[in-house]
């Protein structure tokens, strides 16, 4: 094996050299298409969506093979490249380099293909070098599938399918939530579920002397100071026992986020603290019902009277609203402007709503909203009609900031909706091949089914390279270094590998998968939000279009 190796990796790394030039191709041949060089206006981005939002999948494939190779490249110098390591990397070139050339899958049914970007087969041929051809027929083969299978089924409920790549304390954490997770949570979160249940306040407690409400606050606010490689971490394990509960953090995160950012001091003392002990738990209050993702468009608007703030106006697909203390309320202050210059961000506090009356504040109404799956913290819409906040309570005590404000939170909640995805695919993941094992037809396992295999190998392949996007965003912004572009794509294909990996799991149930009593069932509803919220797989794309677009983008 160890003789395979660096050939292995050098035949990699060239690839990845190819694939470059391809995305650079794509680039020029997008832009002549939105009107030459310079910043593209909408119409036109509009108008090539199919070809714009191509450039950012390609983008994220190019993106997802660097990381693969730099994942064995650190396992290889740590002489912990291993034989399914191996098989994962082979596979995950084999299968990209060839959706590369023949084509990516946006969705279902949008198969985006060179030609869609105006990429001719010339420049298609030249980027599937002997090399390019060598990669794709050595991970393409059935023997590649078979055995990452094979040593699935002799690891089955193992913590994960190929070394993760994480640093001893690292390791620690993981290991550390993934027990809390599979004791704690994943026995009774399909309960939770079928009867549309809150998430236990004893788990949220315990959840909180686990210190996951103040991971990345800084010590001297009470938090422990952590990592976004350890956010990733922590999200994952969480979101495998349970979504809504790998979701929790998430709220804590955008508030501390916003508050470390954008917040004054006192507003930093006051705050951080109570969030980071999770006495105080927070929801983010920003959509409405006519905006969605044209945020610049809010209509919920902020008067003042003297020392105090009167809130009037309607916003929907709130998570965790009633059992919240605190919102992060995005509102219009300025209301001679019509864009995202007249926001303003509050730090609104409101007591803990219960059943039958989830909003027992002067001025606030609302009721929830059903849904599928991501139960657990429950949706609302609410209403304001003069709710009051005190003008203290303004975050950064200036008008105007909000839509900024809420842009710098963007990073670290795309990393982390990145990692709930993982997590999401890994309790698929886990169902699947379970199933696979125990379930016997025709005289035997259905494991023993090479296309049942094949969906399980690939699930594991898939999840390794969205493992990896997640953590090279978490470096980046852990660098201090501008990733709203890596943030993005770990988002983008995360999203698509927890919806393929619950809905190929779902598949190896067949007839039982569809019974409310299957856990897949579950997992497949809970999947599906992730291609909607943080911004839906098509805004994704435009935004990671966008930036590489950009003049003096690499």
């Amino acid at each position: 094996m160890q003789t395979i190796i660096p050939h292995l990796l050098a035949h990699c790394d060239e690839a990845v050299v190819s694939a470059e030039g391809l995305l650079a191709d794509a680039k020029t041949q997008v832009r002549s298409l939105l009107g030459g060089v310079g910043k593209a206006n909408a119409a036109a981005l509009d108008r090539e969506q199919r070809a714009v939002h191509g450039l950012a999948w390609i983008a994220t494939y190019v993106e997802a093979l660097r990381q693969m190779v730099r994942w064995a490249r650190a396992l290889e110098h740590e002489k912990r490249l291993g034989e399914i390591e191996i098989l994962i990397v082979q596979a995950a070139f084999g299968e990209y380099l060839a959706q590369l050339a023949g084509g990516i899958a946006m969705s279902q049914n949008e198969i985006v293909r060179p030609s869609d970007l105006g990429i001719d087969d010339e420049t298609v041929a030249e980027f599937l070098s002997p090399t390019v051809k060598e990669l794709i027929a050595l991970g393409t083969r059935r023997e590649v599938r078979e055995g990452l299978a094979e040593i699935m089924s002799r690891h089955a409920g193992a913590m994960y399918f190929g070394d993760p790549g994480l640093d001893e304390t690292m390791a620690m954490v993981r290991e550390q939530f993934y027990r809390f997770a599979q004791e704690k949570v994943a026995p009774y979160a399909h309960q939770w579920h079928l009867k549309d249940e809150l998430i236990p306040l004893e788990i949220i407690a315990e959840m909180s002397g686990l210190g996951v409400f103040g991971l990345t606050i800084p010590e001297e606010y009470g938090g422990a100071g952590l990592s976004k490689t350890a956010m990733c971490v922590v999200s994952e394990e969480l979101s495998r026992g349970y979504i809504g509960v790998g979701s929790l953090g998430t709220r804590s995160e955008i508030a501390a986020e916003l508050i470390l950012t954008g917040g004054t001091k006192d507003q930093r003392a006051r705050w951080l603290p109570l969030i980071a002990s999770g006495e105080k738990l927070p929801t983010a209050v920003f959509t409405e019902p006519n905006t969605g993702s044209d945020l610049g468009s809010l209509a919920t608007r902020a008067v003042r009277e003297g020392d105090t703030y009167k809130i009037y106006g309607n916003k929907t697909w709130i998570t965790h609203a009633a059992r919240a203390d605190l919102m992060t309320l995005l509102v219009r202050t300025d209301s001679k402007t019509k864009d995202y210059r007249g926001l303003s961000m509050f730090l609104a506090e409101k007591p803990r709503g219960k059943d039958g009356d989830p909003f027992p504040a002067k001025g606030m109404s609302g009721g929830e909203i059903r849904v599928v799956g991501y139960r657990g913290m429950k949706e609302f819409e609410i209403g304001f009609d003069g709710f009051e906040v005190p003008a203290a309570d303004l975050l950064g005590r200036e008008e105007g900031l909000g839509f900024k404000q809420l842009m710098q939170t963007f990073e670290s909640a795309r990393i982390q909706t990145a990692a709930r995805a993982v997590g999401v695919a890994m309790s698929a993941l886990d169902l699947g091949l379970r199933y696979a094992l125990e379930r016997k037809q025709f005289g035997r396992p259905i494991f023993a089914f090479p296309r049942v295999r094949d969906k399980l190998a690939m699930m594991t392949v898939e999840i390794a390279v969205a493992r990896q996007l997640a953590y090279h965003a978490a470096r980046e912004k852990d660098d201090g270094r501008r990733c709203d572009l890596e943030a993005g794509m770990a988002k983008l294909l995360a999203a698509r590998v927890a919806w393929a990996s619950a809905d190929n799991a779902l598949q190896i149930h067949g007839g039982n998968g569809f019974a409310l009593e299957f856990e897949i069932s579950r997992v497949l509803c809970d999947a599906r939000i992730l291609n909607i919220f943080e911004g839906a797989a098509e805004i994704q794309a435009q935004v990671i279009a966008r930036r590489l677009l950009e003049p003096g983008t690499n």
